[in-house]
């Protein structure tokens, strides 16, 4: 691989996506994308005994499903990335135990997914694995309990509020597949003084404008070369200041953008408010329809960009602004 740029990573055999995975929950499959997932549940606890203990399933799920799509065994991995929104990344720390793969938990809250696959990227180019394993998970119970209120407590939410999905995705990174990842950036933390943990929207647009205007700039294109540029989890508040944010640049994104907090459900009826949210909300997305929609030859080259919001609990009571990461990954087929 050779740096483009000043920030982007361009792979020069570029490594490819051999199988994909999407888990989702019961709202989740009756949003716009509910026939996109390759496993959906009614039960918010997945047969388990905590909503903790569902989160590691939908991750264990989403790896063993992706497996058995690419062909391959878990003892046929290298290293498996992953993380989820719980402290200590304990959902991937359990789902995971029995794969018995090397590895490695990242903390990029909503933006794992495009973490995850960007190391795997890098893992698979320079020679350093043959096949790694990107999965990350969410789970809207275990989410609000952790970071805002138990859901017993029936608090109000506000409007600017997004829906953690209770959703999982996974992607197995190799040689000889369809979909190549071609570029990848690792975007810089970016803090606004936003405090509002029910406004994720606002805390993750800086930083999703700021990585995508570095990577526009390092690669000397515009989002019209695109298919599709594909941000998560901004949901209808972040998307606008993103918009915003760009257009104050130069860079109109309207005709060529989506993101998958406002993709994955149907405001409208779905009582989500400003959209989706999570680690799982960009990566079922990614790993249950844009991949798909890549293979059948509806979509060729995107930009994946997913965007997190780095908080913990701690940092919350505490009174500390909420900092922003965006992660970009292209990906291509020929």
């Amino acid at each position: 691989m050779k740096r483009i740029g000043k920030n982007t990573l361009e792979f020069e055999m570029p490594p490819t996506i051999l199988g994909h995975a999407a888990i989702g929950g019961k709202k989740e499959a009756e949003g716009p994308l509910g026939a996109d997932y390759d496993q959906t549940f009614q039960d918010t606890t997945l047969n388990t005994e905590s909503w903790e203990k569902a989160e590691a399933q939908l991750q264990k799920e989403a790896v063993a499903l992706a497996l058995e799509k690419s062909g391959f065994t878990a003892g046929q991995m290298d290293v498996i990335f992953a993380g989820d929104l719980l402290n200590q990344c304990i959902s991937s720390t359990f789902g995971l135990l029995d794969f018995q793969i090397p590895f490695l938990g990242q903390y990029g809250a909503c933006s794992t997914m495009a973490q995850t696959l960007l190391l795997s990227a890098v893992m698979v180019e320079s020679g350093a694995a043959e096949r790694a394993v990107a999965v990350t998970s969410s789970h809207f119970c275990s989410a609000e309990r952790q970071f805002r209120t138990p859901l017993e407590y029936g608090a109000q939410r506000t409007p600017t509020a997004q829906w953690t999905a209770t959703a999982s995705g996974c992607a197995i990174v190799g040689k000889d597949g369809a979909v190549k990842i071609r570029r990848g950036l690792a975007g810089k933390i970016v803090d606004l003084g936003v405090k509002d943990a029910a406004n994720m929207g606002a805390a993750m647009a800086p930083a999703a404008a700021t990585s995508i205007y570095e990577f526009l700039e390092d690669t000397g294109t515009v989002p019209s070369d695109y298919d599709g540029i594909f941000t998560g989890d901004l949901g209808l508040v972040g998307t606008r200041l993103l918009f915003q944010t760009l257009g104050e640049n130069g860079i109109d994104l309207k005709g060529v953008h989506n993101d998958c907090g406002l993709m994955i459900y149907d405001r409208e009826t779905q009582d989500v408010h400003a959209g989706g949210s999570g680690c799982g909300c960009s990566a079922s997305v990614l790993c249950g329809h844009l991949l798909k929609k890549m293979q059948r030859g509806k979509l060729h080259n995107i930009l994946f960009c997913a965007t997190g919001a780095l908080m913990s609990p701690t940092s919350q009571q505490q009174g500390e602004n909420i900092p922003g990461v965006c992660h970009i990954l292209n990906l291509t087929v020929n």
